[in-house]
């Protein structure tokens, strides 16, 4: 049986915040080739194509159970599709599908 890989998504400020989401939304993951501050950067869009935040990269910014864009980095492609589980005040929470 596979589990599932839960990720964090943060800088969601500068694209609206957490209450332009909802629970079941479908969301684009695609790796940023030319991110200058981190070889490992996760761009998450949304249906419409506009980027809408990150995968947490940082001790400090990943939620307890889920797990880093370093981490997944390898284990997705180019780009992946997750779904938001879970809404807070400042990131979301959601599934890898792939």
């Amino acid at each position: 049986m596979k589990s599932s890989l839960y990720i964090t998504i943060n800088h969601l400020d500068e694209y609206g915040g957490p209450e332009s989401f909802r629970i079941n939304d479908k969301l684009i993951m695609k790796k940023d080739l030319d991110n200058p501050f981190d070889d490992e950067a996760i761009a998450i869009y949304n249906d419409h194509n506009i980027r809408c935040g990150y995968v947490a990269n940082s001790v400090y910014s990943v939620a307890r159970g889920t797990r880093s864009s370093g981490y997944i980095y390898n284990l997705v492609n180019d780009e992946d599709k997750c779904v938001v589980k879970f809404i807070l005040d400042n990131c979301l929470i959601a599934e890898v599908l792939n």
